[in-house]
């Protein structure tokens, strides 16, 4: 079999075409890119390929890596390289048997893919592709490129913060759907807890729609003007209903929190005391805190209480996802996700013994303020006591 010659050149398909100017090169792999679209991939050539792995994947870097590695006698990345040179063979088997078989060390060691979530990447697009070839069809977190994941989704989530950390490790919408606490604090370094919590809610929110972005684009839109389906609010629709409440000389301080409404209705522990922290209101404000606590009380008992019912109705219920047999040896779970079940690792009806009503600390004015605060008429019977414990209703 020929191997590649050690040109300096990324582009394997050079090989058996003539010389392309900037513009049209470009074109063609944008035209063999949109192939891996509606062709399967047992059908795809070695060009197609080149092109997928160059715009969809976004990992142009890797194939000069195979074709150094074929110089230096590399064992099976050898074949990786064989199955882009020959053109006009159908590479799906090749493609899916020698490329899962590649071990973490073949692809960090042979192909220089050092980022472990590049890896993963990798593997879950290869899976995702073969799911569909068997009748699956590809899955909706295909539609989510890592750039839609590092400037939409995280904005969304009002932690735009993020954004670089994102695009380095290349997150599209499968990797996403991968994550977990482990690896935002590992991978990622992310040391603030409520923003893992955030990020793991925003997840969560994507696996019960099915990563369909129309899905959760249409619902917005549908509550933009109205009070109602928080769990899909963005961070900036958080925003506007602290503003429409009346708090608005506070709701800047939302920014870059990571509060929107997934974690608002997923997270249990998620309070009102949780919401004044976030707006960094005063202790002392004691009827602000309390018009917080009755507000979120209205929006959010009814979201989760549905929330509750759906999980309940689901529960056990499998979904398709990309990443049903990925193996990658950093971190051996099962990525498949199953509909209703929180990547934050708990059963969102129950937290502490608790159902998922809304709770919270906050709303009430400490005891003695409360005790100041409640109007007595003379001759109440509550003059006769010297203390007494009043709750909220």
């Amino acid at each position: 079999m020929t191997r590649l010659p050690p040109a300096d050149s990324d582009s394997l398909s050079s090989l058996t075409q003539p010389s392309l100017s900037d513009g049209e090169e470009q074109l063609e792999r944008l035209q063999q890119a949109e192939i891996t679209r509606l062709r399967p991939i047992s059908l795809w050539k070695a060009g197609t390929v080149q092109a997928w792995l160059e715009v969809v994947m976004a990992m142009p870097m890797y194939i000069r890596a195979c074709s150094e590695n074929v110089k230096s006698g590399k064992t099976q990345v050898q074949f990786w390289v064989c199955f882009l040179e020959c053109v006009g063979l159908s590479v799906a088997n090749l493609l899916l048997q020698v490329l899962l078989g590649l071990t973490d060390e073949d692809l960090e060691v042979g192909l220089g893919i050092n980022s472990p979530m590049h890896r993963r990447k990798l593997r879950l697009a290869i899976e995702d592709y073969r799911d569909a070839e068997n009748g699956a069809g590809l899955s909706k977190a295909a539609d989510m490129d890592h750039q839609w994941v590092c400037k939409t989704w995280l904005s969304d989530l009002g932690l735009p913060q993020y954004s670089q950390l994102f695009q380095n490790q290349l997150v599209d919408g499968r990797v996403l759907g991968s994550l977990t606490r482990r690896d935002l604090e590992t991978v990622f370094s992310i040391n603030n807890k409520f923003h893992i919590t955030s990020l793991l809610s925003g997840i969560q929110l994507l696996q019960m729609l099915s990563f369909d972005k129309e899905v959760l684009h249409a619902r917005r839109v549908q509550c933009e003007q109205q009070d109602v389906d928080p769990v899909v609010w963005s961070s900036q629709r958080v925003i506007k209903w602290v503003r429409d409440i009346d708090l608005k000389e506070y709701a800047d301080s939302l920014q870059n929190s990571g509060v929107h409404g997934a974690v608002m209705v997923l997270d249990p522990s998620f309070s009102a005391e949780s919401m004044a922290k976030a707006l960094e209101i005063p202790n002392n404000k004691h009827m602000i805190h309390r018009h917080l606590y009755e507000e979120m009380k209205v929006l959010l008992n009814p979201a989760r209480t549905n929330q509750n019912q759906e999980y309940n109705r689901k529960e056990g219920t499998p979904t398709h996802s990309p990443a049903s047999s990925c193996r990658y040896a950093e971190e051996r779970v099962t990525l498949r996700p199953r509909s209703g079940k929180s990547p934050l690792r708990f059963n969102p009806k129950i937290s502490g013994g608790r159902d998922l009503s809304f709770h919270s600390n906050c709303g009430s004015l400490p005891r003695e303020e409360r005790l100041k605060a409640l109007p007595r008429s003379k001759g109440s019977p509550m003059h006769g006591y010297s203390s007494i414990e009043i709750t909220n209703v």
